[in-house]
């Protein structure tokens, strides 16, 4: 467990904004063992665990971006303007700490500016943030000096600066990107775990880019692949520090969230309900869910026909710099993308 525990912090800490996950890939190639992960223009990674088998084709998919920022111009005293990458709330980039990547491939880091109250006007203090209003300050003085000196400038990508940290007693992970690299982690795990099992079917394996924009990335590796059905490993937002206790559908320490429905997906309904018959079954913990917002790459793959299903390990605080996930809920995760594999028969699949 300590090597999954070091591989889930590893993953955390790399830069992968979306449009720029290549740190995240090299995890991905150097940790995935019985696979030739084939990189496409996307940067995505695609691949088939057992090509002779001729079952029905299970993908798997995980995204390696994270949400992050991207800066549109540099100011004559140095600062930069700067677009999310994501859906961020604003309130998220005051005082924050970010790590840029700049022309020479260099990690700078920097802070989202913030006035001191010593002169904020009266409108100014009772204002709510807008990111077209904030800047990146990484210590210049001049635009010169930012675009010379540090390297910084138009299209230069940035995550939040955190370091992950995992407290071993408890089983909680603290740091930045679980949104979607406790799924990576997962995936990468499920397929090592299977990579010695007689199974039903081919595992096709999907680490793909840009879903924090659009679910763009995961469209290629569907074109590729051709699967028959889909399973997504996710990082999904957990409720349970803000909601209601009869509302709570994602608390820590519950297992992974299985949603029936998001603004994106009505989930197929044999498809979702033969995995929550199969996880009551083998005694692993989940949780169901019902939102009224996000969405997933299983929204952009179900479109097309084929029956997916969402495995979402709880994220509190979910695309901000800060967030918490726990261990136990990813191995039920594990646990779940296993069994599921070695019980996906032609003859299950043909019900969905």
């Amino acid at each position: 467990m300590m090597k999954e525990s070091l591989r889930i912090q590893e993953l955390s800490n790399a830069f992968g904004p979306s449009g720029l996950e290549d740190d995240v890939l090299k995890i991905v190639q150097k940790e995935v063992k019985e696979i030739q992960l084939e990189r496409d223009s996307f940067n995505n990674l695609s691949g088939v665990l057992n090509p002779k088998n001729h079952g029905p084709k299970i993908m798997f998919d995980a995204h390696m971006d994270e949400v992050g920022l991207i800066v549109q111009a540099v100011k004559p005293n140095g600062t930069m303007t700067f677009l999310p990458l994501g859906g961020q709330a604003a309130s998220n980039f005051v005082s924050a700490s970010y790590k840029l990547k700049n022309k020479k491939g260099e990690y700078v880091h920097a802070v989202v500016a913030s006035k001191p109250p010593h002169f904020l006007s009266e409108i100014e203090r009772n204002a709510a943030p807008q990111v077209s209003n904030l800047v990146l300050d990484c210590g210049s003085t001049s635009k010169e000096e930012t675009e010379k000196e540090y390297a910084l400038g138009i299209a230069c990508f940035g995550v939040p600066d955190v370091e992950c940290k995992f407290d071993e007693k408890k089983g909680l992970f603290y740091g930045k990107a679980f949104d979607d690299r406790i799924g990576v982690a997962a995936q990468i795990e499920v397929l090592n775990q299977l990579s010695k099992a007689k199974l039903p079917c081919q595992i096709q394996a999907s680490f793909s880019t840009q879903e924090e924009v659009g679910e763009r990335g995961v469209y290629a590796n569907y074109k590729k692949l051709q699967p028959d059905v889909l399973i997504c490993f996710e990082g999904c937002p957990a409720d349970d520090t803000f909601q209601e206790p009869w509302l709570i559908q994602a608390g820590l320490h519950k297992g992974p969230m299985l949603r029936h429905f998001d603004v994106t997906m009505i989930t197929n309904p044999r498809f979702q309900a033969f995995a929550l018959d199969l996880a009551k079954k083998h005694h692993i913990p989940v949780q169901e869910s019902v939102r009224s917002g996000g969405g997933t790459n299983a929204g952009r793959i179900h479109m097309e026909g084929v029956p997916s299903i969402v495995i979402g390990v709880p994220v509190r605080y979910i695309h901000s710099n800060y967030s918490y996930c726990a261990l136990d809920d990813y191995q039920a995760a594990v646990q779940l993308g296993v069994t599921l594999a070695k019980h996906l028969t032609k003859e299950v699949i043909q019900q969905f």
